[in-house]
């Protein structure tokens, strides 16, 4: 949150300091995998019977299946639901159901879920503040960044966001039990340990990411069950230099940073080796934009995307967030080149009237700076008669969210790379047209979308193994193989095979690639009294290439 201005360095200064293939459509994002239930579902081909006839015949398909009756029987659409008899597998009696006469399908049935709702009474409550449609809920950015469904694809368990600023109340009762470690990077003597926050922007911006959720209190974070790292820093350039790297070496999947400076001393060397050494760790970087309408971010900011980079899809060494409002428009933020795309950070474009007076967070138990002359946000408010809340706006307020879901795509994938994540909250964000603009960059984040494609984005080469005679007089050898996926983490969508490579070598001459087929099998024309290697090379739909192997999967030798 970079409004009102104050002076350099001071740690009232964080009042200011800030304070996507084809995109998928909005609202793509799928429901988890339905669970087994041991039954098949049968689809019966009844076209032109009356119901007691399509019922009479369910009855005798029953009957003659083998199967047991185990359910529904609907002569209306011609459902019959069965269970297969002790020994064998449902996916062998689907297989054999759907080779029978009359049959339009077999299917192994499935249980759905209900869709996850925490229950943090911000989440549901109606926005009162004057100006504000009806039926707007207090915690609204949920809704317009699509996390109930996103939350479908991941809830941020494992996933750890850090956050450099100003520190967190530690004794909120929405921060209880989230964070994983918090280190002092703050050289002020008079500046507390890291779980206290004498500002106040600390606790909000951590709260946006990573608040408890589902725990009756409050409010929930974009990234549900995530946990935080916090580095408490007074923002002299060592500090942010310092936290960057300790956030790197203890893992972090996405880092928060929502300060920075107007640009006008250039960039830092030891903040640009920092930030190099983070990108090399696989770290997620998100900055906030400047909170004024300049089209230079200033530092961080533009240091992860550079100037003239933001509409490039693959340009940046992270992402620089500014600040939509609740309609879509622009926040009155920064803009311009150096932009990445936009997360919703606050009600109204800054200096319009109506509506809550930013996004709802945690706030600390004492008496914050941000409450005090010159600032004196009047911000606080209460959640359930708890009176550690507030409303804050600016981008400071809209990088965490982003933040957040960048530590559930890398959790949900962890084979994305940080150039994967990039470009996959790009491509997916919500836009009014195709493409960069200047304003919003490349559009407002679209957390389900964004979660939906990165479980769709396959980075682990497929396996494969050939087998052949080790010892034959034959002049034609019959070689098999198989092919398989490895996917690092449940739920993904492999991208399948698009083809073999056979690769042979006769009498330990170089090997050279005689075949490429979806086929599994082959005969391969031998040379008589020579030694023959063979190994096979998987590739799979997304361009990952199974490297070659050490050894050869299969030695034959063709006796004369």
């Amino acid at each position: 949150m970079r409004r009102p201005p104050a002076p350099p360095l001071a740690l009232a200064a964080l009042v200011f300091l800030a304070v996507l293939v084809p995109a998928p459509s909005a609202g793509a994002a799928r429901p988890a995998p339905a669970a087994p239930t041991g039954r098949v579902l049968v689809l019966l081909d009844q076209a032109g019977a009356r119901t007691p006839a399509r019922a009479a015949a369910a009855r005798a398909f029953v009957a003659r299946s083998g199967a047991r009756p185990a359910g529904p029987v609907v002569p209306e659409i011609g459902l019959v639901t069965v269970r297969p008899r002790p020994g064998q597998s449902v996916a062998s009696l689907a297989r054999a159901l759907r080779d029978r006469g009359g049959v339009r399908s077999a299917a192994p049935e499935g249980r759905m879920q209900f869709r996850f709702a925490p229950n943090d009474p911000a989440l549901f409550a109606f926005e009162d503040a004057p100006g504000t449609p009806a039926g707007i809920p207090r915690q609204w950015p949920v809704l317009r960044h699509g996390l109930f469904r996103a939350w479908d694809f991941q809830r941020g368990d494992g996933a750890v966001v850090g956050v450099i600023d100003s520190g967190v109340d530690a004794t909120h009762p929405d921060l209880q039990g989230k964070i994983a470690a918090a280190v002092d990077q703050d050289a002020n003597p008079d500046s507390g340990p890291p779980g206290v926050d004498e500002s106040g922007h600390g606790t909000h911006v951590a709260s946006l990411a990573c608040a408890a959720s589902n725990n009756g209190v409050g409010i929930a974070g974009a990234g549900l069950n995530c946990r935080l790292l916090i580095e408490k820093s007074d923002l002299t350039d060592a500090s942010i230099a310092q936290s960057i790297v300790d956030a790197a070496n203890r893992g972090v999947l996405a880092l928060n940073m929502s300060f920075g400076d107007d640009g006008s001393r250039g960039t830092t060397p030891a903040i640009t080796a920092a930030i190099d050494y983070a990108y090399s760790r696989r770290v997620v970087m998100v900055a906030a934009g400047a909170d004024d309408r300049v089209a230079q971010q200033g530092q961080p900011a533009n240091l992860l995307q550079p100037t003239g980079t933001g509409a490039r899809l693959d340009q940046g060494r992270g992402l620089s967030v500014t600040a939509a409002a609740f309609d879509g428009r622009p926040s009155g933020a920064g803009f311009g080149s150096q932009i990445s795309l936009a997360a919703y950070g606050s009600f109204q474009p800054f200096g319009e009237s109506g509506g809550p007076r930013g996004l709802l967070g945690a706030f600390p138990g004492n008496l914050a700076r941000l409450e005090q002359e010159p600032f004196a946000c009047n911000c606080r408010t209460t959640v359930d008669g708890d009176g550690r809340y507030a409303y804050l706006q600016g981008t400071s307020m809209a990088a965490p969210q982003v933040a957040a879901i960048a530590a559930m795509m890398r959790r949900r994938n962890p084979d994305l790379s940080v150039r994967d994540v990039l470009t996959i909250l790009k491509r997916t964000a919500r836009r009014a047209a195709p493409g960069w603009t200047p304003d919003l960059g490349w559009g407002i984040l679209a957390g389900d979308t964004a979660l939906d494609l990165a479980s769709r984005v396959d980075r682990r080469a497929p396996t494969s193994r050939l087998r052949g005679p080790r010892l034959t007089r034959s002049r034609y050898l019959f070689l098999r193989w198989s092919g398989a996926r490895d996917l690092a983490a449940p739920g993904l969508r492999p991208a399948g095979i698009l083809a073999y490579e056979v690769w042979a070598s006769i009498n330990g001459r170089p090997y050279r690639r005689v075949f490429r087929t979806l086929r599994t099998s082959l005969r391969f024309r031998a040379t008589p009294g020579a030694r023959h290697a063979f190994f096979t090379v998987a590739v799979d739909r997304q361009g990952n290439r199974e490297p070659r192997p050490r050894l050869p999967d299969a030695r034959t030798t063709v006796l004369r």
